[in-house]
C-alpha cells in the first residue's frame, strides 16, 4: 500500500515513527560514546562501538523500507545534531573545574573528553554511511519492485558499512597508529558490522513486515530528491 509517508508523519497519523526515531538516535548516542573501548580478539581489532552501532543500520533500514528515504533523512538529520550536542556537553562538563576530593577528572577526560579528530571521524562517517545506506536500500527497493529484502538491506549496509568505517577509522587514527593497525580495525570493524547485520536478517524482516500491517504504509521513493541537504 503505497502513501504519500510526509502526510502520514507530519500529521501525527504514524503509531511507530517516533518511537523507532528515538531508539534510533539512542543506539547512536550509546555506540559513540561506547566507541573509545578498544578490545583484540587475535589479530581482530574492534571498538566498544561495533556490537552496538550496526543496529542503527538495522533501524536505518527499517526507516527507509517503511516510511521512505524523506522520512529518513530527516532522523539522521536528528541522529547529526544529538551528536553534535553529546559532544559539546561532554567537553563542557570536561572544563569544569573538578572538586578538590574528587580523583574522577583524569579518567572523565579519558572516557568522556572530546578528541576532536575522533569526534570528526564519526560525524563523517556517520552522515557519509548513513545516507548511502538508505540511498542504496531505496534504489534496490524500486529496481526490484519491493521484492526480496534481504538483498537490500545487506547490500545497503555492505555499501554504508564501508564508507562510515573506513571514513572514521582514516580520519581518527591516521598517523595515530600504525597504518597496519589501522587498517586492521577497518577491515575488522567492517566484516564484524555486516556480519551482524546478516545475523539480524530475520529479525528486520519480523519488524518491517509487522509495520507495514499496523502503519498501512508501504514507502517507494519514486520521484524523490536524494540530495541529503534537503529536509523538506
Amino acid at each position: 500500500m503505497n502513501q504519500n509517508i510526509h502526510t502520514e508523519v507530519s500529521d501525527g497519523h504514524s503509531k511507530y515513527f517516533l518511537y523507532i526515531a528515538v531508539a534510533f538516535v539512542a543506539v547512536l548516542l550509546i555506540s559513540n560514546t561506547v566507541a573509545v573501548k578498544v578490545f583484540q580478539f587475535g589479530s581482530i581489532i574492534l571498538t566498544g562501538a561495533a556490537m552496538i552501532f550496526p543496529i542503527s543500520y538495522i533501524f536505518g533500514d527499517i526507516l527507509t523500507e517503511v516510511y521512505g528515504y524523506a522520512a529518513s533523512r530527516k532522523i539522521i538529520w536528528s541522529g547529526m545534531a544529538a551528536m553534535i550536542f553529546m559532544a559539546v556537553c561532554y567537553y563542557l562538563v570536561q572544563l569544569l573545574p573538578p572538586a578538590v576530593f574528587w580523583p574522577g577528572q583524569g579518567a572523565y577526560e579519558a572516557i568522556l573528553g572530546v578528541v576532536p579528530r575522533i569526534v570528526l571521524g564519526s560525524m563523517f562517517g556517520y552522515f557519509a554511511g548513513e545516507f548511502a545506506n538508505s540511498y542504496v536500500l531505496s534504489k534496490i527497493k524500486i529496481r526490484m519492485k519491493g521484492r526480496r529484502l534481504w538483498v537490500r538491506t545487506i547490500s545497503s549496509t555492505i555499501v554504508g558499512e564501508l564508507v562510515d568505517t573506513a571514513l572514521f577509522v582514516s580520519i581518527a587514527f591516521y598517523g595515530a597508529i600504525p597504518a597496519a593497525s589501522m587498517l586492521a580495525a577497518i577491515v575488522s570493524g567492517y566484516l564484524a558490522k555486516v556480519l551482524i547485520e546478516v545475523v539480524f536478517t530475520p529479525v528486520t524482516y519480523y519488524i518491517v513486515k509487522k509495520l507495514k500491517q499496523l502503519e498501512g504504509i508501504d514507502a517507494y521513493d519514486y520521484g524523490v530528491d536524494y540530495n541529503p541537504f534537503k529536509l523538506k
